[in-house]
């Protein structure tokens, strides 16, 4: 922003404050503070009005204004990206906002809800709204997940569930959230033709996450470790043995043993071979919300399946000669000869679950021990991060962070606490890699009570490899008192080894907040 050589009463000129709004903003004249906003190399330097932020936004006062006003300058804003905070000055100086993307949107309503900015928060909704097209569905929901708009959430749900067969194939697919992946593959109603379209689905991610990891695409155990309990979601028993063995079974995605036990319950249901654990043991196909009820009634008939479950005794289709990863013809029981498989009674609890849900993996705490500890006044908004590295590969699931402290005579914030010492604390938490990208983030709002530790859990599980930095952060949204202190900087939790402040020339206070790292490995 230039100042030099600026025309003498321009005001005259300009006869709304929209215009003089803008004039200000753009020339810089009188501003009085700088932000350095996002990570090298888009890193950008940008000048604002106190007063005009302070206006607009509670949390631009107590940066201000407050009783910790922040000394900084210029002002850090690491987990925001340039165009959308300069996106975020131009509405507030003038009260227009030029929505120009899919991503701008999602990345102007974060910054929107961490400053506060209720308005604005609808503007860009009410463009994904419109916006809303097959290729953008899965990351609208996770938006509208992330900040808790629920008819956005319903609405993209629906356009996925309408419409399965052909987000399944775009070519965005593969980068959506495993927590999104799950929400999918549990409806009942879906457009897709049988399970196997899931299944290859998700194999796919799979194989996507897994090179994103630098991790081996073909083996059977690492492709698991990154689907969660997704492959306990497909329903494998509403296809008929050749779909199985011409798709799923030849998938490293499934072990030999499991693909050898799922067949001989998609060719038999009185198997002596139990279901692989954790795998669905429900028959019934998904509802097609577009086909009509005689199509849906041939649907079923044509895949080997009654339109309804039933007691009565059905023929199951002709087994068939497989050669799947060498398991051996006589673990058939002599299937190659056989004409049909015998009769049989499949009966369905009807109050008993037909899915089997995967073990979630053990959570560990990273909790750091403190040294001295002070207690600091929140007066709107109070940002803390922390650089650290592991010297094993595991994933972080989330961050434990304290609440505030018992109330203290002559504190001004118990007012917003009840009786028992609850309040309704409002938190972010991000994650961002070695060079400043934003791995995930969470708007988290809880009821708490004073004097404790609250868990703030990411979307999803986030890969972390061992010998990196990274730099976790939360944003403390209430006013009141909370403890902080020096954190011991090198901690070992079962045998991973953690060093915090990696790259920070000297320890923050600030790092205290950031209590614990949660986190599974194998």
């Amino acid at each position: 922003m230039k100042k030099m050589n600026l025309p003498c009463d321009w005001q005259i000129s300009r006869d709304k404050l929209t215009e003089r709004g803008r004039y200000i903003l753009e020339t810089g004249q009188w501003s009085d503070c700088k932000f350095i906003v996002g990570q090298e190399p888009q890193q950008q330097i940008l000048e604002g009005h106190k007063l005009f932020l302070a206006m607009s936004s509670p949390v631009f006062e107590a940066m201000f204004y407050g009783s910790m006003a922040e000394k900084l300058d210029p002002i850090p804003i690491r987990d925001v990206q340039p165009e959308a905070f300069k996106t975020l000055l131009e509405y507030i100086y003038t009260d227009k906002v030029n929505l120009g993307s899919f991503e701008l949107a999602c990345e102007l309503c974060y910054c929107a809800k961490k400053y506060m900015l209720p308005y604005l928060v609808k503007e860009c909704t009410k463009f994904l709204w419109s916006d809303l097209t097959l290729n953008k569905a899965c990351r609208a929901y996770e938006f509208a997940k992330l900040f808790e708009e629920p008819e956005l959430m319903e609405k993209c749900l629906s356009i996925i569930c309408n419409n399965t067969n052909l987000i399944l194939n775009e070519t965005n697919w593969e980068e959506v959230e495993l927590g999104t992946i799950l929400t999918v593959f549990e409806q009942d109603e879906l457009n897709i033709d049988n399970e196997i379209e899931l299944f290859t689905a998700i194999e796919k991610w799979a194989k996507a996450e897994c090179s994103r990891k630098s991790l081996d695409t073909l083996d059977s155990k690492t492709l698991k470790s990154v689907v969660g309990n997704a492959l306990s979601k497909i329903r494998f028993l509403t296809l008929t043995p050749q779909q199985f063995a011409e798709g799923p079974g030849k998938s490293p995605l499934l072990s030999r043993d499991e693909a050898f036990a799922i067949l001989m319950n998609v060719s038999s249901s009185d198997s002596d071979i139990p279901m692989p654990d954790g795998f669905s043991k429900n028959p019934l196909h998904r509802t097609n919300p577009t086909r009509t009820k005689e199509q849906m009634t041939n649907f079923f008939h044509c895949n080997g399946r009654p339109k309804k479950p039933s007691i009565d005794k059905y023929s199951w289709p002709q087994p068939i000669e497989i050669n799947m990863r060498n398991i051996r013809n006589e673990q058939h029981d002599n299937s190659s000869t056989a004409s049909t498989s015998s009769s049989t009674t499949r009966t369905i609890a009807q109050n008993s679950s037909m899915e089997n849900t995967s073990r979630d993996p053990q959570k560990y705490y990273c909790l750091r021990t403190m040294g001295q500890e002070t207690d600091c006044l929140n007066s709107g908004v109070l940002d803390c991060s922390v650089t650290f590295s592991v010297d094993k590969n595991i994933c972080v699931i989330g961050v434990q962070v304290p609440t505030q402290v018992p109330y203290e005579a002559g504190s001004t914030t118990r007012s917003c606490w009840s009786t028992d010492g609850s309040y309704t604390e409002v938190l972010y938490a991000h994650l961002l890699d070695s060079d400043g990208s934003r791995l995930t983030y969470t708007h988290y709002t809880t009821k708490a009570t004073t004097g404790n530790l609250v868990e703030i859990g990411f979307d999803r599980p986030v890969y972390i490899q061992k010998n990196k930095v990274y730099r976790v952060g939360v944003v403390f949204n209430k006013a009141g008192w909370y403890p902080m202190g020096y954190c011991v900087q090198r901690m070992t939790c079962d045998t991973v080894f953690f060093s915090f402040g990696v790259g920070n020339s000297a320890d923050s206070i600030r790092d205290g907040l950031i209590r614990s790292i949660v986190f599974t490995y194998h």
